[in-house]
């Protein structure tokens, strides 16, 4: 009996011992569980109370609960691959003129793109008032199981020229200060009194990094990588170490065929990271996320760098691995411009619900897989062209890779990790180089040329200070509509000297690459811009940047170029050319390799080992 007793006291002292471990255990567990899965508290996503409606794919919809509760949403499209359900996209008013006559801008896909082309919609939320990006002329439509316009067999969206009738029409908000309600909300169930808010655009930076300091800022951060150290070690990242080091002591590149030394930085560390790229790197693209949003790249229009990336990405066989345990960057495959068509409200002035999918997206792929908590993201990428992409990556996506076409040095994009993606608009999927090329210099007879909407607060000021003031200035607003206004854009870069790039509401435009392509030097004037795949190219080599103050100087500044040294800028452009081409199959040295290339030598030099 008095056996059983002590056994019973024993059972009970260990079972408190027992009691008190776990506990301890557990609320260790919650203490460090921001340690354990950073940027999101990933294993909320494990539970099933955690399951936001952003992820319920089968409505598209994800704008939290007063969304729901309210059903709205600007055209969402639910797409069930059981189904197959074609979906169709289309442009309206195609051949209308953003009034330039200008054919890269005159059909910009509707969604505040790039070169920010015709007028302005307001979003405020809880941080942010919209840069009031591109308002376009040209609307996306979805019809399903229609028959005008169908889903490609590879699930391309090709945005054709031509104008669908019979649609409905889509309200714009073109005020250049908009009207935002105080408190706003997705529930539609209350009403507030307007207030006036000034549009970010519309005013001038309140600080300017010049271009000299931009080269100062990346040599600083690609000698001093602010990444996060891997939790564990890894054989890639190895790897990624020693290709670090044989392009720091690369062999010297004498007169190259292949490459023109004056287009780069150092064209002998190019070189070695180029080689070292095709015969290392390889690549996990996520198959998480549904269509539209993911994997459904768009082929033509202001947001096809984003298309065509992810298209030739997905049909790599050289870099392309299906096991993430043998690759060295990991790619999340989502379209920006495809976010904010399939789930912006429209006129609700709130992006947040964009922003929300993308982060439950991050954290739905860092608790399904070891790879994100690994290095935080750091070893992850994505390609986005909307001007919203910086916005809808902040914070949940702030340690990864990101190639935007918004790449502005003041709001977030970090030199050395981030890569400027060009912008460009492709007017023709299946030829995207047609009307490729320019007069020779001896033909081109027009000193500068502009033509474009009145967007932001610089054009306005450019036209106003040169428009009809200089027959060698070819300065205008907006243009006519139609065929041949289009055609007179284009032969018109085709016979300048210098293509002026101003800025609009946003510091990219597609008209940079737009001048490469018409072998015309770009003028670029725009504060705090990045151009494209700024850690690779010396752009003073084939480029004018201007600061915007020097506007009333523009002439005085082009004319005292040497003939010589506008010589040297425009054989600058030839060569460079055929970096920015997109080809359908990806050809070395294009701006598919390029793209890559950029986010890889980022990569090597931002990582940290263990």
């Amino acid at each position: 009996m008095e056996f059983y007793y002590r056994l019973h006291k024993f059972c009970q002292l260990e079972s408190r011992k027992w009691l008190i471990f776990v506990g301890a255990v557990a609320i260790a567990h919650l203490l460090f569980q921001p340690l354990l899965f950073p940027y999101g508290y990933a294993v909320r996503t494990l539970l099933p109370t955690a399951r936001d409606p952003v992820f319920d794919e089968s409505r598209m919809i994800g704008t939290g609960q007063s969304s729901i509760k309210s059903g709205v949403a600007r055209n969402a499209l639910a797409v069930d691959a059981s189904s197959e359900l074609k979906i169709g996209l289309f442009a309206q008013n195609e051949t209308k003129s953003d009034g330039a006559g200008d054919v890269s801008h005159v059909s910009e896909v509707k969604g505040h793109g790039g070169d920010t082309e015709n007028g302005a919609e307001l979003a405020v939320d809880r941080d942010v008032v919209d840069d009031d990006d591109d308002e376009d002329d040209v609307r996306l439509e979805n019809i399903v199981d229609g028959n005008e316009v169908t889903q490609e067999k590879d699930s391309v969206l090709e945005l054709p020229s031509e104008a669908k009738k019979g649609l409905p029409p889509v309200q714009d908000v073109t005020s250049k200060t908009s009207e935002a309600p105080a408190a706003l909300s997705n529930n539609s169930a209350g009403v507030s009194n307007p207030v006036k808010k000034k549009i970010k655009a519309e005013m001038p930076p309140t600080s300017i990094t010049t271009f000299d300091e931009m080269n100062q800022l990346l040599a600083r951060n690609h000698r001093s990588s602010r990444a996060m150290r891997p939790r564990w070690s890894s054989e890639r990242d190895r790897e990624i170490l020693d290709a670090r080091w044989q392009i720091e002591n690369a062999p010297a590149v004498v007169n190259d065929p292949d490459l023109y030394a004056p287009l780069f930085r150092n064209v002998s560390q190019f070189k070695r990271s180029y080689e070292l790229m095709e015969h290392t790197l390889k690549v996990y693209i996520y198959k998480d996320g549904k269509k539209p949003i993911f994997h459904l790249p768009i082929m033509k229009g202001l947001y096809a760098s984003e298309g065509w990336f992810m298209k030739l990405m997905q049909g790599s066989k050289q870099f392309v691995v299906k096991d993430p345990r043998k690759a060295h960057l990991f790619y999340m495959p989502f379209s920006s411009r495809m976010l904010e068509y399939t789930l912006y409200v429209r006129n609700s002035h709130n992006r947040t619900n964009l922003r929300q999918h993308l982060k439950e997206y991050s954290e739905k792929i860092a608790a399904k897989y070891p790879f994100w908590n690994r290095t935080g993201g750091a070893d992850h990428f994505l390609v986005a062209c909307h001007d919203w992409a910086p916005y809808e990556t902040r914070h949940h996506m702030e340690h990864c890779i990101k190639a935007l076409c918004n790449a502005d040095v003041t709001v977030g994009f970090k030199l050395g990790r981030d890569v400027s993606l060009p912008e460009t608009y492709v007017r023709a999927a299946r030829n995207p180089l047609r009307d490729l090329g320019g007069k020779p210099p001896s033909q081109r007879n027009i000193l500068a040329f502009y033509a474009g909407g009145m967007h932001g607060y610089l054009r306005p000021i450019l036209v106003k200070q040169w428009k009809d003031k200089d027959p060698n200035m070819k300065i205008f607003g907006p243009m006519p509509a139609g065929v041949a206004s289009k055609m007179n854009y284009i032969q018109h870069m085709k016979r300048s000297k210098y293509c002026i790039c101003p800025k609009g509401y946003e510091v990219n435009s597609p008209r940079v690459v737009e001048a490469i392509f018409y072998e015309c030097v770009p003028v670029i004037i725009s504060d705090n811009f990045i151009p494209p795949l700024f850690e690779v190219f010396n752009w003073n080599a084939f480029s004018i940047i201007l600061p915007e103050k020097d506007i009333p100087n523009l002439k005085e500044i082009l004319v005292s170029i040497p003939a010589k040294r506008y010589m040297d800028l425009q054989l600058g452009v030839r060569k460079v050319q055929r970096h920015f081409l997109w080809h359908g199959r990806p050809l070395k040295y294009d701006l598919f390799h390029m793209t890559l290339h950029s986010i890889w030598y980022n990569r090597v030099y931002q990582i940290k080992p263990r």
